[in-house]
């Protein structure tokens, strides 16, 4: 006869988690002795070591006594079984650190590996946090909704991002964020990007791909960053736009 302390030391495991066996009604509770101890024998710790070993190989509590009890055929089937649920979870251990691993990447968790590119090379020119964070939140939701306009988009952003015209342009919008609305810088960029836009339309072989309008509406409604300057910027676009069509017979 033994005691809790030494069939757990026996085993390899707790005291504490012979009791937790004893509550799971995995091991029999023992004898206890004159003074109200448990006294286990040999075969206690037998089982012991049997349930040690299936929780340890990943055998939830609540099936080891059924397998326990399990002919050579059942525990088998059992085993596999169990095996296959594993193997089920380690893939989904394996992708989750992946994916813990891709936040180091920062934006590349979120965003296909073109807009990461793009993102990046917006930080490199100097465009403030709060745009390149605007960027990413537009970005991240066209590719959930029209993946195959977001694609086309980012393939010509990408392009313009090379342009020193376009650079200078994206810059000045970004520190218009904060401008008055009476800046009489607003309207020279607004035309400037009209200008840009309608020499990109004439190059050869090159336009801008267009967005559903709808689209526009959603992204815009969802990303909502804007700023008094901004809207009177895109009110004075959308009159250049209109001169630009005039002027070469279009509107």
């Amino acid at each position: 006869m033994i005691t809790i302390g030494q069939l757990a030391r026996y085993a390899g495991v707790t005291t504490k988690a012979v009791r937790v066996y004893h509550d799971r009604g995995l091991l029999p509770e023992p004898e206890r002795d004159s003074s109200g101890y448990r006294r286990y024998r040999a075969e206690d710790a037998v089982q012991l070591v049997k349930i040690k070993t299936l929780a340890r190989a990943g055998v939830p509590l609540a099936r080891v006594k059924q397998l326990l009890a399990a002919s050579t055929g059942e525990f088998t089937a059992a085993i596999s079984e169990i095996d296959h649920q594993l193997a089920e979870r380690a893939q989904e251990i394996r992708r989750t650190r992946e994916q813990i691993a891709e936040l180091g990447r920062g934006d590349g968790l979120f965003v296909s590996t073109d807009v990461a590119e793009y993102l990046h090379r917006l930080r490199q020119l100097g465009v403030s946090e709060r745009a390149v964070q605007m960027e990413r939140d537009i970005w991240i939701l066209l590719q959930s909704v029209a993946p195959e306009q977001a694609s086309d988009w980012i393939t010509d952003k990408l392009d313009s991002i090379d342009d020193p015209k376009f650079q200078a342009i994206y810059l000045d919008y970004d520190a218009a964020f904060d401008w008055p609305t009476d800046d009489p810088r607003l309207p020279d960029l607004a035309d400037r990007t009209q200008r840009w836009l309608a020499d990109r339309r004439t190059r050869a072989g090159r336009t801008t791909p267009e967005l559903d309008p709808a689209l526009i509406r959603l992204v815009n409604d969802s990303v909502g960053i804007t700023s008094p300057a901004w809207q009177q910027l895109a009110h004075l676009a959308h009159k250049a736009a209109a001169e630009w069509h005039l002027c070469l017979g279009t509107g």
